[in-house]
């Protein structure tokens, strides 16, 4: 089967492209979605291989798309179902390391193209850390083309080995919602609903969203709360999301009396976005926050660590602060809540850097250049 530009002229098959996806985050599984809408709009036959529970969470069919169900496992049915799928495609695009590495086992002895986006960076220490650093040079050196969704994974491809790496385009998609939900309430009381579930009607709301892991520093936003403990009313910090860390930080808050609560995770953090007065991103490292896009699209004052993409992301939009400095992170929150012209500076440049960002239209125009480039045939010389 010759390949086709996806531009194809009337009458020619349209390009088949298999979008592959791993445990999936938030922001990676989003992206899938999005592309998928995206290039079946455009006439691309598309095929999206992830886990049941993420077609479950983003309907992935209802985009245009075929979903084909493949457990995360790399175990041999798992790839040999993945091969399956891939065997009409004429390009394969793989979307984090462990859905890349797969692809790429299911791709051997095939000439198909691989594309990979690294969405963001896995955490490994010791002997696992090695092991990690083998995967991604080999990742790095199966894909015929590496999208890194910040300037530093870009570069960490590089030293992988990658032929070809490049800055992914990559669109905050517009939030779904139930077609129930369509006749919205006035923001106002959205706002209010929410402070008063969580216990914040007269006291300033800080949010922190992701999963309860070590490297996204809830340990040292759990410290930083001391330095704000004097202020009346005294702010709350609300942390949704469920993960490994949860009864370790749960255990500190009821032993400390820390103004904090672990609230699991949730399908409204919009609704908890638009009720807060802050938000917070205290991780180790993190290519294209979601939170952090969230929050300047929404107008929400940020705090952050200058770590990973975050400042490149953000740019003078948002307080940035060094990783594990809680002192530094307690006080910009405290000095942000006391400082109402510096929050509506914050909110404007907030929207103005917002509006900088890559449309989802144009990440799809990106993707589908890319796909043109390793799938046209050569001109006859």
């Amino acid at each position: 089967m010759s390949h086709v530009s996806s531009h194809s002229p009337h009458g020619q098959t349209s390009l088949h492209t298999v979008q592959v996806l791993g445990g999936g985050s938030a922001g990676s599984s989003a992206h899938v979605r999005s592309l998928a809408a995206g290039l079946a709009a455009r006439g691309v036959r598309v095929t999206v291989c992830a886990p049941e529970e993420a077609a479950l969470a983003y309907d992935f069919a209802s985009t245009g798309a075929r979903h084909v169900p493949v457990p995360r496992s790399g175990d041999p049915a798992s790839v040999a179902a993945l091969r399956a799928a891939c065997a009409e495609a004429d390009l394969v695009h793989a979307h984090g390391l462990h859905a890349a590495l797969r692809a790429s086992v299911a791709l051997t002895g095939r000439r198909t193209p691989l594309v990979v986006t690294w969405h963001t960076r896995s955490h490994a220490e010791g002997a696992r850390a090695r092991v990690l650093r083998l995967l991604e040079r080999r990742v790095a050196r199966a894909a015929a083309v590496v999208l890194g969704t910040s300037s530093d994974l870009v570069d960490r491809a590089r030293s992988r080995g990658a032929r070809d790496a490049r800055l992914a385009a990559i669109a905050l998609p517009a939030p779904r919602r139930p077609e129930a939900d369509a006749a919205v309430e006035e923001p106002e009381s959205v706002r209010h609903k929410a402070r008063a579930e969580l216990g914040a009607v007269d006291r300033p709301l800080i949010l922190a969203v992701g999963a309860l892991e070590r490297h996204r520093g809830y340990d040292h936003l759990l410290d930083a709360t001391r330095v704000w403990r004097h202020l009346d009313p005294l702010p709350l910090l609300v942390v949704a999301g469920e993960g490994p860390e949860r009864a370790v930080l749960q255990r500190r808050i009821e032993a400390e009396g820390l103004p904090a609560r672990l609230v699991g995770r949730r399908d409204d953090v919009p609704e908890l976005l638009a009720a807060a007065d802050l938000a917070v991103v205290p991780s180790s490292w993190e290519s294209r926050s979601v939170l952090a896009q969230e929050a300047l699209h929404a107008r929400v004052p940020l705090v952050a660590t200058a770590v990973g993409g975050v400042p490149e992301l953000v740019g003078d939009a948002a307080e940035l602060v060094p990783y594990a400095d809680a002192e530094a992170l307690g006080t910009a929150v405290a000095r942000l809540l006391a400082d109402p012209v510096r929050r509506g500076e914050l909110k404007a440049r907030g929207a103005a850097q917002a509006a900088t960002w890559p449309t989802e239209d144009e990440t799809v125009t990106q993707v589908l250049s890319v796909y043109d480039e390793l799938t046209q045939p050569l001109p006859y010389s």
